[in-house]
């Protein structure tokens, strides 16, 4: 069938690490995912990033156990919206800011690119302040000067890139390990109520009703199923050299849906975990929702001297790990929309300076009590974001005459409207509230 992308590729996704991952065509299974394994975790890591704290704590510590359920829905949003990601990377050899940048007109191009940009810097501001906080919990630096240390995270990210994907994959890794640590140890001193576990994983669509709920549960979803994320998957999955004949590129669709749904079920754990302490140690009349406020609650609450250390260590790792995320997105989305490349540490830079004015203002305005607030009001602009992007994913991966044999079958298609049409709706009834 004839392709009618409106121009022919241009500079491949990435071009640094293109392709630059050897997979064993002749080797095992098992050899073969594990050589496809690593851009599922730099995904993963998304989901578990500041944001997701902000909003897990707020929802355990106000509602207990209820919007647990709201977790677990919004991380099989992500897997079929990520996977659909993979099959338009894989398939196309485009990540999706170059599917868009070739499929639509220039004034849709520019405006996609602009909301992806928003979407960005509402991430990056998560992690800008989620980091200040931990820095501020464990080493006693005032939240400003917090702020402004992050800007140094750019030599991290440059010398990571530097020394290749594999690299950056394994630091990855190793930071969301450590998160898994932390919440497994809080957990088993936790001593969470099992049977209030087991009714929050029912879905309750009274929350739909409830401002406070509402606003929370979007703000879960805008945190869990991020904009940027999808443009990131299209992307990692074209660093691996799978053989580019109609048999190599299905098997790579299969092997980066494994990798996903296994680093998803990491996040899934780490997010229901977050919630889950809240509710068990914070939950009740009076108990702050604030990060700070959960570090400082947590060792007295929980009677083990150390919970509130370990908790901020998680946070940290969690802060450092997403910002690694938020720059190969930044650089991904820039190039495939404008055709424009800057430099690694000017676009850093750049993002990073969009996130710290707003948190350095939030500061001095409303003072430390004001990043919690602003870190869940982030989350759910995210989630009035979603359908720029997920609009577009689902329209491309199920036009066959672009995906070359491996347009989305048709149950796929209609799970991922579904989830489309979900969020829209969520985010619909999210407006409604607030004008009242």
């Amino acid at each position: 069938m004839t392709s009618t992308w409106r121009a022919e590729r241009g500079l491949p996704s990435l071009p640094e690490v293109h392709r630059s991952v050897g997979i064993d065509a002749r080797g095992s299974w098992l050899r073969r995912f594990l050589a496809f394994a690593g851009p599922g975790y730099l995904v993963a890591v998304g989901y578990m990033d500041p944001g997701n704290w902000a909003t897990g704590v707020a929802a355990g510590s106000a509602f207990g156990y209820e919007l647990l359920w709201v977790i677990v829905l919004s991380n099989a949003m992500a897997i079929v919206l990520q996977t659909l990601a993979a099959r338009l990377g894989i398939a196309t050899g485009r990540d999706l800011a170059q599917a868009c940048r070739d499929s639509y007109p220039q004034p849709v191009v520019w405006l996609l690119w602009i909301l992806c940009e928003l979407s960005i810097c509402a991430t990056d501001l998560a992690e800008v302040v989620g980091t200040s906080i931990a820095l501020k919990l464990l080493f006693g630096i005032p939240i400003g000067w917090g702020v402004v240390l992050t800007a140094l995270d750019v030599l991290v990210v440059l010398w990571l890139q530097g020394r290749g994907m594999r690299y950056v994959e394994a630091s990855i890794a190793a930071l969301v390990a450590l998160v898994l640590a932390c919440f497994a140890f809080e957990l088993v001193i936790a001593r969470p109520d099992l049977a209030a576990m087991a009714r929050g994983l029912v879905p309750d669509p009274s929350a739909a009703g409830d401002p406070g709920r509402l606003y929370l549960a979007v703000g879960i979803i805008g945190a869990t199923v991020m904009p940027h994320n999808l443009y990131l998957h299209s992307s990692l999955v074209q660093t691996r050299r799978y053989a580019l004949d109609a048999t190599g590129r299905g098997a790579a669709i299969r092997f980066a849906t494994a990798d996903l749904v296994a680093a998803l079920f990491i996040a899934v754990m780490v997010n229901g975990a977050i919630l889950i302490l809240a509710a068990a140690a914070l939950h009740g009349a009076g108990r702050p929702t604030e990060l700070q406020d959960a570090y400082q609650l947590l060792s007295p609450v929980l009677g083990v001297s150390a919970a509130g250390v370990v908790f901020g260590v998680a946070l940290l790792a969690s802060g450092k790990s997403s910002t690694l995320t938020a720059t190969l997105s930044g650089q991904i989305v820039m190039e495939g929309f404008l055709a424009l490349s800057l430099p690694a540490w000017a676009r850093r830079l750049v993002t990073r300076a969009l996130a710290i004015i707003p948190a350095l203002l939030v500061v001095a305005a409303c003072g430390e009590s004001g990043l919690s607030r602003l870190l869940v009001l982030s989350q759910a602009v995210l989630s009035l974001q979603l359908p720029f992007a997920v609009v577009p994913l689902i329209r491309l991966t199920s036009d066959r005459s672009k995906m070359a044999g491996f347009a989305t079958p048709r149950w796929l298609s209609v799970t991922a409207w579904f989830v489309a049409l979900t969020i829209i709706l969520l985010n619909s009834l999210l407006l409604l509230q607030l004008i009242a």
